[in-house]
């Protein structure tokens, strides 16, 4: 069907009446936005728009970017030609058009947004909060909901209204079977590593795509030795600027991205009624249909190409801990969306009026832009297609984080970007790696036909894991009915089958390339949660009895010297063999003795008062306490002065609060946890050495590392004397006053893998090779980053796994 021959009079008047209408409707969905953002935040207007004008800058580039090269992937190749009567540029058209608003408005906009695990996205945040509420957690210690649920407000409450009937047994059969456990882990996994292969390929095609508009002007052989240079120069500088920080970039990059959107709008909009202003008629998915009907398989597999006009989508989401939900919603609403929608009609316009391609590669945004303008839009399109890059970029390092903190990755540098906003981050590794496997396919591919083939796949493979996992939020988090979950499922699943079923034809042509990197990239994640479950397991096993210790009598059987001895472990109970391998070989230790376990837990962030649990082991006289410190997959653990001073706050306020004694004859005492008490650090006044009183309480605020470490003093705290506490009281907390002006001691394991005699090839190669390979070239502890190195001693143990 040809919607030119339709010309008339009063066509452009209801063009215009058509896209007022859109935008009326884009600005009552941002009031009621801002609205809502002021009632459930108490966010002022000015806040929520400019966090929504910086998401431009982080957010939004890669979706904004895809006009650049959507039409010219959709018609590359043979699948499908442009013909006289125009049913393919209008199928293709209603496609982009139903795909964007289904898709990227009404699923990730709309919908999952909504599902943030404590403001954070992703397809990890997606797994962390299903495990908060079902304990399917596979990860050892306190990063299973097992062992930490209990403390989490919102998994309790969720807890509560759990219901009977089909979710109450969806819910219990992931709580009983490690099978499905080990399968939603996969899923999440799978979705991680497709968007880190997302990292590698969308800044490719995205610079590649706005470079290739110098062909227009340059011979074809020049442009040959050209445009593959400056891809490459452009890809270097960009992922060189990650260093600064996603709120300097988002303030760089947010002018640029709205003067492409304006650009790109405002030309649409002018080959709309300057070429064909009847194009509208093709939203109709009665077009689709057409469109189908007439190309049959070649139409099914251009749909590989279609499907980038979504690309970002994703993106968005794992960036959501950058921002907040509806600064992203107020950014898409009311400034991208309407802006793609006019740029994607009025290319169709445009190439419904013209049928004099040299071959259907050369479709594309560049032929549609007034030849005057191209030079400018050229330039634009490029700084454009940079910024469009930051925003999986930016996707990858968030939630690459949240996988390292959960023991799914193994640890790596993260530096912390900004004092105000929560996750923004740099993981300067993550970003090298980036940069050569990017420069790799540009180089090795050197064409947009590959490239989008392999984005393709990779777009639509997390865009299915995300599918799946919301539809179990729905079920298990929002305690929804289970038809709306399955509704949920099968309306997008469908589609997203569909677009993933015409990428898959496409891995003869690039498509391989996300395959290929999200295998070596699942079989280090894997190998590494593998090992660090075995590693758990085997302190448990051979931890040491607390009625051992407790036998041995108030000295422990060994001398005791002045100071606090820190023994860091993975467990949360018992003692671990690293004492006893120390004790029997060295026997001496600190008059006050510490069992430190710093666990990341399955939440973003947690609260002060809830950061530390402080326990007693054994009768006071043996001055042995246990301290569980635990923060959230986004929380930045604190510089060694502040941490000490919050770890000796909080074992004073337990002593002050007359803790209970943990009586040896419980070999519960391994269920010490039972007995910990959350303790508020600063409640105790510390005096400094300058003779300034610091009452601050420590804060889980996300800062720049750099700004810490300014004029360090020792702190040590005092009594108040009009502090009612009894003479036992007042002699322990005096204790532990000498020893920490004594001096304090870390104590750390450094223990090696190794497979028990027997074990099979495939368990031998991974624990002695490759997890061992990954342990020596992977970073240690945050915490460990922290501790001075004058006072740290380390115990080496061979693990037999």
């Amino acid at each position: 069907m040809d919607l030119e021959l339709a010309h008339g009079a009063g066509a452009p008047r209801k063009a215009t009446r058509f896209l007022g209408f859109a935008d009326e409707f884009g600005w009552l969905l941002l009031l009621l936005l801002l609205a809502a953002a002021q009632r459930q935040r108490g966010e002022s207007w000015g806040g929520v728009l400019l966090l929504a004008y910086q998401s431009l800058g982080v957010v939004y580039g890669d979706v904004a970017t895809s006009p650049l090269y959507v039409y010219k992937s959709a018609f590359a190749g043979d699948d499908i030609t442009h013909s006289a009567g125009n049913e393919e540029i209008y199928g293709v058209l209603s496609f982009v058009f139903w795909t964007l608003t289904l898709i990227s408005l009404l699923k990730y906009v709309l919908i999952v947004l909504r599902a943030n695990d404590g403001g954070e996205g992703g397809t990890f945040a997606l797994y962390s909060l299903i495990c908060r509420h079902v304990r399917a957690g596979l990860l050892p210690g306190g990063g299973t909901s097992e062992d930490l649920a209990a403390e989490d407000k919102a998994a309790a409450a969720a807890g509560g209204r759990r219901g009977e009937g089909a979710v109450s047994r969806a819910r219990t059969l992931l709580e009983r079977y490690r099978l499905l456990q080990r399968m939603l882990l996969f899923f999440a996994l799978l979705g991680t590593c497709m968007v880190i292969g997302d990292g590698v390929l969308t800044p490719a095609v995205s610079v590649f795509s706005a470079v290739s508009g110098l062909e227009l002007s340059m011979e074809k052989e020049t442009h040959k030795y050209v445009g593959l240079p400056v891809t490459c120069a452009i890809l270097i500088c960009l992922f060189a600027l990650q260093h600064y920080g996603t709120h300097r970039v988002g303030f760089i990059f947010a002018p640029i991205i709205c003067v492409w959107l304006l650009c790109i709008s405002m030309i649409g909009l002018y080959n709309i009624i300057h070429w064909n202003h009847h194009v509208y008629r093709a939203l109709s998915p009665y077009y689709m249909y057409q469109f189908l009907k007439k190309t049959q398989t070649g139409g099914w597999k251009s749909l590989g190409g279609i499907l980038l006009c979504v690309t970002g989508s994703e993106a968005m989401y794992a960036d959501l801990g950058h921002f907040s939900q509806k600064s992203i919603q107020i950014a898409f609403i009311s400034v991208v969306y309407p802006a793609l929608v006019l740029a994607y009609m009025g290319q169709a316009a445009y190439i419904s009026q013209h049928h004099s391609f040299e071959n259907n590669y050369h479709i594309g945004f560049y032929v549609s832009v007034p030849e005057k303008l191209r030079y400018p839009v050229l330039v634009i399109a490029i700084l454009a297609a940079v910024v469009g890059s930051q925003a999986i970029i930016t996707g990858t390092f968030s939630i690459i984080k949240q996988c390292s903190a959960l023991s799914c990755f193994p640890g790596v540098k993260i530096v912390h970007t900004s004092s105000t906003v929560h996750g923004q981050i740099y993981i300067p590794e993550i970003n090298w790696i980036l940069m050569i496997l990017c420069l790799a396919v540009t180089i090795g591919f050197n064409n947009t036909k590959h490239l989008t083939n392999a984005q393709g796949l990779a777009v639509i493979t997390v865009m299915l894991v995300t599918t799946c996992l919301m539809s179990l939020v729905i079920v298990l988090c929002w305690n929804k009915s289970i038809f709306l979950a399955l509704g949920f499922l099968v309306f997008f699943g469908s589609i997203e089958v569909l677009y993933f079923s015409a990428a898959l034809v496409k891995v003869h042509e690039g498509a391989w390339v996300p395959i290929t990197l999200s295998f070596i990239f699942m079989i280090v994640m894997s190998v590494w949660h593998y090992g660090t479950i075995k590693k758990y397991d085997f302190d448990v096993q051979n931890k040491v009895s607390v009625n051992w210790l407790l036998n041995l009598g108030p000295s422990l059987g060994i001398v005791r010297v002045r100071g606090i001895g820190l023994i860091h472990t993975e467990l949360m109970s018992g003692i671990p063999a690293i004492f006893s391998h120390f004790v029997t070989n060295l026997p001496a230790f600190h008059q006050v003795l510490v069992f430190l376990c710093v666990k990341s837990v399955p939440v973003p962030h947690v609260e002060p008062e809830e950061r530390f649990l402080v326990g007693r082991i054994g009768p006071k006289e043996y001055r042995l306490y246990r301290v569980i410190v635990r923060y959230g997959y986004r929380d930045v653990q604190q510089d060694d002065l502040e941490f000490e001073k919050d770890l000796i706050n909080s074992i004073a306020e337990f002593i002050r609060n007359g803790g209970p004694d943990q009586n040896g004859a419980l070999e519960g005492a391994d269920k010490a946890s039972e007995k910990l008490s959350s303790i508020r650090s600063g409640s105790i006044p510390l005096w400094e050495e300058d003779g300034e009183v610091d009452g601050s309480i420590s804060s889980n605020k996300e800062i720049n590392q750099q700004t810490v470490a300014q004029q360090r003093k020792k702190p040590r705290f005092i009594l108040p004397k009009s502090a009612q506490v009894d003479a036992e009281v007042r002699a322990e907390l005096q204790d532990l006053m000498d020893a920490r002006e004594a001096g304090m001691s870390f104590i750390l394991g450094h223990s090696h893998m190794k497979a028990k005699s027997g074990s099979s090839f495939v368990k031998r190669i991974v624990i002695n090779f490759i997890y061992e390979f990954l342990r020596r070239n992977s970073r240690g502890p945050s915490y460990a980053a922290n501790i001075p190195h004058a006072s740290t001693l380390e115990v080496g143990m061979v693990y037999q796994v």
